[in-house]
């Protein structure tokens, strides 16, 4: 299958709207995966219809942190054993989850013809979903910026410590003036409270605006407390197993005011707009 084949495959694949967010960071160890299970369990208990991307590709867990025990992952789609279809599993309130791989090196750096694969894949799915949740990797890898540069809105999870600010700050800084994404969600996470969350939000945007031309929006802040630590043991997202939980609150107003961001102009319908742009050639690096 030619690229232009594929590319009216996607198109074809379904035609309602769907959000797809790209939940990034720029170090790990801040909570971002637990993030997106958050926020998919959340927007699911609304009744929307969400669907996990694992991106994480060969050190994928949002299964994990789910409490799911997938029989298949990407990796055995990209060696052409399984389709998307069998891999597919459900998660709590009806939610779908694409799994990744872990401890297979090789899925963290795909090559063109297994991404091919892998995008006639997903034009064969027939899953219609609200909300695509890419859960990246952490860091500025090549699958990392392809999948974030993709997504209509990008989440940056960082935590109130000086390497996680500064990695957030990288990522941004690469998205922006190598890929030109111009507008950001910033989502501190592990915080004492809403106010640590905004003082930080606050002084990541006096160095942004000073040496880069993006939109930076606080999404939140989601602190951290004993509910969180034991929902994570319990392999159950905080929002349902302690709904009362400083932790849940703040998720759920996350989920809120997801909901309320408007569908950015020219969006296309479905998967169709994600793996399309995924398909685009990567830009050229500005010179230095």
């Amino acid at each position: 299958m030619n690229t232009k084949d594929q590319a009216e495959g996607l198109r074809r694949l379904h035609r309602r709207p769907t959000r797809v967010i790209a939940v990034a960071s720029g170090k790990g160890g801040v909570g971002k995966t637990n993030v997106v299970a958050n926020l998919a369990v959340g927007l699911a208990r609304l009744g929307e219809s969400v669907m996990v991307f694992d991106a994480d590709l060969g050190l994928g867990n949002i299964d994990i942190l789910l409490g799911l025990a997938p029989r298949f992952n990407l990796s055995h789609v990209i060696r052409g054993e399984r389709s998307l279809e069998e891999i597919l599993v459900r998660g709590p309130h009806g939610l779908w989850v694409l799994p990744a791989a872990s401890g297979v090196a090789s899925m963290a750096a795909l090559t063109p013809a297994q991404q091919a694969n892998l995008i006639d894949a997903v034009s064969r799915l027939n899953v219609p979903v609200d909300y695509l949740l890419i859960d990246c990797a952490a860091g500025i890898s090549g699958d990392v910026l392809t999948f974030s540069r993709a997504a209509q809105e990008v989440v940056v999870v960082l935590s109130n410590e000086p390497a996680s600010i500064a990695d957030a700050y990288a990522l941004v800084k690469v998205l922006s003036r190598q890929y030109g994404l111009k507008r950001f969600q910033l989502l501190p996470n592990m915080v004492r409270d809403a106010a640590e969350g905004k003082a930080l939000f606050a002084r990541f945007c006096s160095v942004a605006d000073r040496y880069l031309d993006v939109s930076i929006g606080l999404a939140g802040a989601i602190p951290l407390d004993p509910a969180l630590r034991s929902a994570v043991r319990a392999q159950r997202a905080v929002i349902e197993s302690a709904p009362g939980s400083p932790s849940a609150k703040a998720f759920g107003a996350l989920v809120e005011r997801v909901r309320t961001w408007p569908m950015p102009e020219g969006a296309g319908g479905q998967l169709a707009f994600f793996m399309q742009q995924w398909m685009q050639p990567e830009p050229a690096s500005p010179a230095s």
